[in-house]
């Protein structure tokens, strides 16, 4: 990808995640990033190629957050890493990420599909610890998790941390 490209991508994510999607304009995203519009159009097409090329980025770096849990044997360790997650994400990716909470909402992008090797590998460690109902804590563990991003990028005063070390306790991970 080249730099323009990136400035492009990186425009049109911020601007998404603040303004909205129906909210921001190629020629926003294009002054924004200090290029003309009709580059937008070659490299992207349109605004719906930019918002594309931004979900694929978010399912790679969803795989990425995933790949350490999935790969995880051991149960506890599993349900701990889950819930650790959040308090590992960066603040300087704070507009990626709200922008996948935005788009929930905004044009009804499902996360269940992006989110089934999680549960899946939740299901199984809590199958393992000999949980009554392991598919459902898996479901009420990311619900927490959500919960908590969501909090976190919205600036609430919520101590994140404080909630993810009640998690563990709770979980006794």
């Amino acid at each position: 990808m080249t730099e323009k490209q990136e400035k492009i991508l990186k425009s049109a994510l911020q601007l998404f995640a603040r303004e909205g999607y129906h909210a921001t304009s190629t020629s926003k995203v294009a002054k924004h990033a200090g290029v003309s519009e009709g580059l937008i159009f070659r490299h992207f097409e349109n605004k719906d190629g930019l918002l594309q090329a931004i979900l694929e980025e978010g399912e790679n770096r969803l795989k990425a957050l995933f790949v350490d849990i999935v790969m995880e044997s051991n149960p506890r360790k599993v349900i701990r890493k889950t819930i650790e997650m959040t308090g590992n994400i960066d603040e300087s990716d704070y507009d990626f990420w709200k922008l996948q909470f935005k788009l929930k909402w905004e044009l009804e992008v499902s996360g269940d599909k992006k989110m089934e090797p999680l549960k899946m590998a939740l299901t199984n460690a809590f199958q393992k610890l000999k949980y009554k109902s392991p598919e459902l804590e898996a479901q009420l563990l990311i619900l927490f998790i959500d919960g908590i991003g969501s909090a976190v990028l919205k600036g609430s005063e919520m101590d994140h941390n404080e909630m993810i070390q009640f998690l563990l306790k709770k979980y006794d991970v």
